[in-house]
C-alpha cells in the first residue's frame, strides 16, 4: 500500500505548530490595524506574464508555473507586490489616498531549500500607495518595528538597516560613473557584504577596469553608519541632487526619532536590495546576533504600478516572512505555550445526565465559551482526570443526585472547590466565575 508524504519544501501544520503561526498572524494584524492599514486578499494563481513583466523572463525558473486546462500560462504567486500593484492600479482613481493595505498570505517559490526558507511560506505584506514623500517610509518602518516588538522582541534582538538607491545613484554619478556603470556597481554593492572585495568582479566583468581611487571611495561610503558621517561626505561633493536628498534623510530619521524608534534604526548603505524595481529608500530588518538571514525587507518602488498597466502612483512596501521569524522567536524563548484548553469541562454521570448536560453545553458554546465533555461513558474518577489534563478552568458535574435536585456542581479546577448552582443559572454562574479570575 502506498505511503504518501508532503512535497519537499511544503510544511504541515499540526494543531500546536498552527497555533504558533496563528500567534504571529494575530500579532501582525493587531499592529497593522493600529497603524490604520486595511486587509485585502487576492488569487493564489496569477498569469505568468504578471511576474515576467516585473522581473523578466528569468523569473520563471523560480516559479511553480504551468499551462492550465484553458491553455493559459499561469504561476502560483511567489510574492504579493505585482498582485497588489494590479489591484490598486485597477481602481486607483476610486481609492482614497494614501492607500494603506496589508495582507497575510501563502507564497510559492521553486528554489533551493535552506534554513528559514521553504518552497511554500507565509508573508505579512504592507504597502502605502499615493504618498511620494518620506512620510510613507516613516510610517512603514514604524509599522515594521511594531510588528516585531509586538512579538516581544526588543532593540537588543533586531534592528532596521536603512539605505537609499537614489543616494547611491547620485553619489556614483558624482564619482563620474554613467548610468550603465552605476547599475553594474549596484550589483557589486549588493553582494559586497557577503563577498567583500571579490564583489567588485561583478562590475569589472561588465564594465572593465575599476579605478582604485573610486573603489576606495565606494568602500568608504559603504562604511557610513550615521547621518553626520553622510552629511560630511556630501559636503565635499558639488552635487545638488545629493544635497537635496539629504533633506529626505533628515525627515525620515527625524520622524523615526520623534516616534522613539532611533534605537531600532541605523544608517547602512550596504543594503541596496538586488531587485532593480526599487527607486529610493530601501530597508531590511536583521537579527542583532546575525544568526539568521534578513527578517524583513522592503523599499520604495514608484514606477511599478505604471509598469504593470496602472497609472503613475508612488509606492512603498515591505514583507516579513513567517519561517525566519519563528526561528528567531524560538531562539529568544518568545514562542508562548499555546495550549488550546477548554474553558469548561462537563463531567457526566449516565445517559439521562448526558441529555441534561447537552442543553447547558449548547448554551455555553453559543455564548462563546469553549466547552468539552467525554463522548463515551467513563467513570467519574477518569473524567476528573481528563478534565484536569485538559486545562479547563471550571468543571460542571452532572450526577444523578444533582439532576434529581435540579442543580449542577461547579468545580474550580485550580482551587478544587465546589458550589451547587440551579440548572437555570449555569450560564450566568460560568460567566461570573470566568470573568472574576
Amino acid at each position: 500500500m502506498a505511503t504518501f508524504q508532503s512535497l519537499p519544501g511544503f510544511r504541515e501544520f499540526y494543531p500546536e505548530s498552527l497555533a504558533r503561526r496563528n500567534h504571529l498572524f494575530r500579532c501582525w494584524r493587531q499592529s497593522a490595524h493600529a497603524y490604520g492599514f486595511q486587509e485585502y486578499d487576492a488569487p493564489v494563481l496569477e498569469p505568468l506574464d504578471l511576474y515576467k513583466a516585473k522581473s523578466g523572463d528569468e523569473i520563471e525558473a523560480q516559479l511553480f508555473s504551468f499551462t492550465d486546462k484553458g491553455g493559459r500560462e499561469v504561476a502560483l504567486r511567489p510574492e504579493m507586490t505585482p498582485t497588489v500593484c494590479r489591484l490598486v492600479g485597477a481602481k486607483a482613481n476610486a481609492l482614497k489616498r494614501p492607500i494603506k493595505w496589508f495582507s497575510i498570505a501563502d507564497f510559492y517559490r521553486y528554489e533551493r531549500m535552506q534554513k528559514g526558507r521553504g518552497r511554500c511560506f507565509a508573508q505579512f505584506n504592507a504597502d502605502i500607495f499615493g504618498e511620494a514623500g518620506p512620510e510613507a517610509e516613516i510610517e512603514l518602518i514604524g509599522l515594521l518595528v511594531q510588528c516585531l516588538r509586538g512579538l516581544g522582541l526588543t532593540a537588543d534582538d533586531f534592528y532596521v538597516r536603512l539605505s537609499d538607491r537614489n543616494l547611491w545613484f547620485f553619489y556614483l554619478e558624482a564619482l563620474g560613473l554613467n548610468a550603465e556603470q552605476t547599475r553594474s556597481m549596484l550589483g557589486a554593492i549588493d553582494k559586497y557584504e557577503r563577498l567583500e572585495d571579490a564583489a567588485f568582479k561583478i562590475y569589472t566583468d561588465a564594465q572593465g577596469a575599476l579605478d582604485e581611487v573610486i573603489k576606495a571611495k565606494i568602500v568608504a561610503f559603504l562604511g557610513i553608519k550615521t547621518l553626520a558621517q553622510l552629511e560630511a561626505v556630501v559636503a565635499d561633493l558639488a552635487s545638488d541632487d545629493l544635497t537635496a536628498r539629504l533633506d529626505d534623510w533628515r525627515r525620515v530619521l527625524g520622524g523615526l526619532e520623534a516616534m522613539g524608534l532611533s534605537d531600532f534604526v541605523t544608517v547602512d548603505l550596504g543594503v541596496v536590495r538586488g531587485l532593480a524595481y526599487y527607486t529610493g529608500f530601501v530597508f531590511e530588518a536583521f537579527d542583532r546576533k546575525g544568526d539568521l538571514r534578513a527578517l524583513a525587507g522592503g523599499g520604495r518602488y514608484d514606477d511599478l504600478v505604471k509598469k504593470l498597466g496602472g497609472p503613475e502612483l508612488p509606492a512603498v512596501g515591505f514583507a516579513i516572512g513567517d519561517m525566519t521569524m519563528e526561528l528567531l522567536l524560538a531562539q529568544r524563548g518568545l514562542l508562548p505555550d499555546l495550549v488550546s484548553a477548554p474553558d469548561v469541562y462537563a463531567i457526566i454521570g449516565g445517559p439521562d445526565e448526558r441529555l441534561a448536560a447537552f442543553g447547558d453545553i449548547n448554551l455555553l458554546r453559543a455564548a462563546g465559551y469553549r466547552v468539552d465533555y467525554p463522548m463515551r461513558e467513563l467513570g467519574f474518577g477518569k473524567q476528573f482526570k481528563v478534565a484536569a489534563e485538559s486545562g479547563a478552568r471550571v468543571a460542571l458535574i452532572y450526577g444523578s443526585d444533582e439532576l434529581a435536585r435540579g442543580v449542577v456542581k461547579l468545580r474550580d479546577m485550580t482551587q478544587r472547590e465546589e458550589v451547587e448552582i440551579p440548572r437555570d443559572q449555569v450560564a450566568v454562574a460560568v460567566r461570573d466565575f470566568l470573568t472574576a479570575e
